[in-house]
């Protein structure tokens, strides 16, 4: 572990025990859904948004590597599939450990914009954070309803709740995030119209090489299912301002995708839906229970 690392996990957890914040366990709402292994399909929809920001757009540009091959692209979903785990998964110190680490790598994430006009970007500026974070609290819900099941207000809501955790894991000030699908509403359509979102030329081509990487055609149906429900799920005005069209035969397609995924998911036994972590955190969290129950009955 480098020193910036070791200093990064002290503060995380300083942070944590000062704001109070618990991690969403066993029957809650970020356990319901972020368990579904489909859901990473959205995070393609939340990626194109953020990319939307011509800061996030640099910052991704500058220094990430997932443009290179298919491979490249797979082996970034990986880890960052694997740092979502371990957040939403994982106990404490797996937590405070795996926000450490990110912490570490957004220290170096750092450069202009434009170099001309001076304009410069930090991966630790609060309002990229909340950027980045909303287009994932939308986005990821969003998914599960389309290929899962339906979620009531209240699970929405307590979903927003729940991801507040992210402040002080991320150094973010208390009460920075949406705390309701109505204030995260609010703050995306704020955005869109607020002229912050504007989709460069370097937008354009990270966003192809997330939706189209090189040789994606191995993995077609992946890819294809990805793309359909990317595209379609879009605000329009960002959409067009990618200049992805979207026609009534992708609305079709979409349609029939959507149906397959959906009825595929009915009949698949959790131990092939579901992230193996999360059923080993259920196991866990059981386990304490039991040990628990034991101790005081003595």
């Amino acid at each position: 572990m480098t020193e910036a690392t070791e200093r990064h996990r002290a503060a995380v957890r300083a942070r944590l025990l000062q704001s109070g914040h618990v991690a969403a366990g066993p029957g809650s709402v970020t356990w319901k859904i972020n368990r579904e292994v489909v859901v990473v399909a959205g995070w393609a929809r939340a990626i194109l948004l953020q990319l939307a920001h011509p800061s996030v757009a640099a910052g991704v540009h500058g220094y990430s590597g997932f443009r290179g091959s298919l491979r490249a692209s797979v082996r970034r979903l990986h880890s960052t599939v694997g740092a979502m785990l371990s957040l939403t998964f994982g106990d404490a110190e797996e937590r405070i450990a795996t926000a450490a680490r990110i912490n570490t790598i957004h220290d170096r994430v750092n450069g202009c914009v434009h170099a001309s006009a001076g304009e410069s970007y930090s991966a630790h500026d609060p309002d990229l954070q909340r950027w980045v974070h909303a287009t994932l609290l939308e986005s990821i819900p969003l998914t599960y309803e389309q290929l899962v099941g339906p979620l009531i207000r209240r699970e929405r809501d307590q979903y927003c709740v729940e991801a507040a955790i992210m402040e002080p894991l991320m150094g973010m000030p208390a009460g920075w995030l949406p705390r309701d699908s109505a204030q995260l509403d609010a703050y995306i359509a704020e955005m869109l119209a607020g002229g912050q979102i504007v989709v460069t030329d370097t937008s354009r081509a990270l966003a192809r090489a997330v939706l189209y990487p090189p040789r994606w055609h191995v993995a077609w149906p992946a890819f294809r299912a990805m793309q359909l429900l990317t595209i379609g799920s879009l605000p329009p005005a960002i959409r067009e301002a990618y200049g992805f069209e979207w026609r009534a035969r992708d609305e079709r397609a979409l349609a029939r995708w959507t149906t397959v995924l959906r009825g595929s998911l009915r009949v698949l036994p959790p131990l092939a839906r579901e992230w193996p972590i999360a059923r080993h955190a259920d196991t866990s969290s059981l386990a304490i229970k039991i040990a628990a129950a034991f101790v005081m009955r003595r």
